[in-house]
C-alpha cells in the first residue's frame, strides 16, 4: 500500500534528514586514503546516538552496521571493514536515520585521494542523473518518468544503469511502496501524489549494468569489476519542486 504523509510526518522526517545531510558533511571531511570504513562506520553511530538518533538499517533483516559501505566495484549493501581505503578508490556510504520516529535515507559516493578521468565522470554523472530523475518527481508525473530520465541521460553519457535494485517509499519503515526504478518508460507506472515520500537513488555503472552476489548474501558488485557508484536522497513529492528533505546544500 502506498501512504501520503502528513504534515506531522514529513516535519519529523525532515529534521531526520537535515541530521542525516550534516552526518555526511562530516563524512567528507574524514574520506582519504588510510581510513577504513569501520572506522566511518564507528563514528556515523557515534554521531548520531549524540544526536538522539539511532541507524535504523542496523538489525534490518539482520544486519549488522550503522551503514553500508561499497568500494569500487561494489554497488550496494557493502559491509563495513577494516582494510585500508587507497588513492583512488570510490566508497558510497548509505545510510538510514531515525530520530524521533522520523526516516531519512541517503547514499553518497566519495572520491578517495585523487581518482582517474573516467572516475570522476562516472561520479558526476551518476549524481547529475539523480538530480535529472528528481526534476520528474512532482505531483501528477508517473514513476517511470523518473526512471526514463535518469537512463536516457547516464546511457547517453556512456554508462550502464543497474536495474537490480531501486528507490522506493519511505517511512514509518525503510523500504515502502512504491518502488522507484531508475530506468523505464516516461509517461508510464503509478502516478505521483503529494505527499508521497520517496527516495530516488541510482546506482550507475562503468561497464556492464548486471549486477552478482557475494556469499554474505547482501553485497552487490558489477559483474566485470569496473567501478559503480549511487547518490541517493529522500524527497517529498509536491505539485511543485519536491522537497529534499536529505538536502546537504543548505546546512
Amino acid at each position: 500500500m502506498i501512504t501520503r504523509k502528513s504534515s506531522r510526518e514529513i516535519a519529523l522526517m525532515q529534521e531526520a534528514g537535515k541530521l542525516l545531510a550534516q552526518c555526511h558533511k562530516e563524512i567528507a571531511k574524514r574520506i582519504k586514503p588510510g581510513v577504513t570504513t569501520k572506522e566511518i562506520d564507528d563514528f556515523v553511530e557515534d554521531f548520531l546516538a549524540k544526536h538522539g538518533a539511532t541507524p535504523e538499517q542496523k538489525g534490518y533483516n539482520g544486519y549488522e552496521y550503522a551503514t553500508c559501505a561499497s568500494i569500487n566495484d561494489e554497488i550496494c549493501h557493502g559491509f563495513p571493514r577494516n582494510e585500508p581505503l587507497k588513492n583512488g578508490d570510490i566508497v558510497t556510504i548509505d545510510m538510514v536515520v531515525n530520530l524521533n520516529g522520523g526516516l531519512a535515507d541517503s547514499a553518497w559516493t566519495y572520491a578517495v585521494g585523487e581518482v582517474d578521468e573516467q572516475t570522476e565522470k562516472l561520479l558526476e554523472v551518476t549524481k547529475t542523473s539523480l538530480y535529472k530523475g528528481m526534476e520528474q518527481a512532482t505531483a501528477g508525473k508517473r514513476i517511470g518518468d523518473i526512471g526514463h530520465a535518469i537512463q536516457t541521460y547516464a546511457e547517453e553519457e556512456g554508462f550502464s544503469v543497474v536495474k537490480d535494485f531501486t528507490g522506493h517509499g519511505i517511512g514509518p519503515t525503510i523500504h515502502e511502496e512504491p518502488h522507484i526504478p531508475h530506468f523505464g518508460e516516461a509517461g508510464r507506472g503509478q502516478r505521483l501524489k503529494e505527499g508521497m515520500v520517496i527516495t530516488i537513488e541510482p546506482m550507475i555503472n562503468i561497464g556492464a549494468w548486471e549486477s552478482q552476489m557475494d556469499d554474505n548474501n547482501w553485497t552487490a558488485r558489477t559483474i566485470d569489476g569496473k567501478y559503480s557508484a549511487q547518490y541517493e536522497h529522500t524527497l517529498v513529492i509536491t505539485k511543485d519542486k519536491p522537497i529534499i528533505i536529505t538536502d546537504q546544500d543548505n546546512l
